[in-house]
């Protein structure tokens, strides 16, 4: 289009997809959202405080000494039509309130889970089969270890056989953004057979 301004031009913007960073207390989704960002990420965190004690759950992970209150926000570009805007949800029980507000408009989701606690993932994956939304599970090896095959961690956490189960490691930003690509294929691969 003659004289058309590329800065203006809708046709040249890239398309953004809403992601949710998902996953119980202390999984590393504030890390996730953090390693593969690639603007400085918002994050919401707070110290930990006495008044948390006998509620936020730190068995085996004691040495959590912040948490997110409302969000975690990061970009990343997968291509020059496509950018991610991810939103990192808090872990704990007491703001999942905040869940359904933030799962407004989102396409995917990536379920981060501790192989040491599976169980505080469960109500992120019950969260997301509830409501349709598609998701892929990213299991994040703390200290770099990986001590179960992705199919035992599929029947630990009774998820179907279309949810991918990947290994990751949330420090690492080619890890994440793996798991990323491949939730954006599983997006792409269901709405071609729609």
């Amino acid at each position: 289009m003659a004289g058309s301004d590329p800065v203006t031009d809708a046709s040249s913007a890239p398309d953004t997809v809403k992601i949710l960073i998902a996953g119980g207390f202390g999984v590393g989704k504030t890390t996730m959202v953090g390693s593969v960002s690639e603007i400085a990420p918002l994050r919401t965190e707070e110290p930990l405080t006495m008044a948390g004690l006998g509620i936020d759950d730190l068995d085996g992970i004691e040495e959590k000494r912040a948490t997110t209150v409302a969000l975690d926000f990061g970009r990343i570009t997968i291509s020059r039509e496509l950018v991610l805007y991810l939103f990192g949800t808090p872990g704990q029980q007491r703001f999942w309130f905040m869940w359904n507000d933030l799962a407004l408009g989102a396409l995917g989701a990536v379920v981060l889970v501790d192989v040491r606690r599976p169980e505080s993932s469960f109500a992120a994956i019950d969260f997301f089969e509830r409501r349709e939304i598609p998701f892929v599970v990213g299991v994040n090896g703390f200290h770099g270890k990986h001590p179960y095959p992705p199919e035992d961690i599929r029947d630990a956490l009774a998820v179907p056989d279309h949810v991918q189960v990947l290994l990751c490691d949330a420090r690492d930003r080619e890890s994440c953004k793996g798991v990323l690509i491949a939730l954006i294929d599983q997006l792409i691969a269901s709405a071609v057979q729609a």
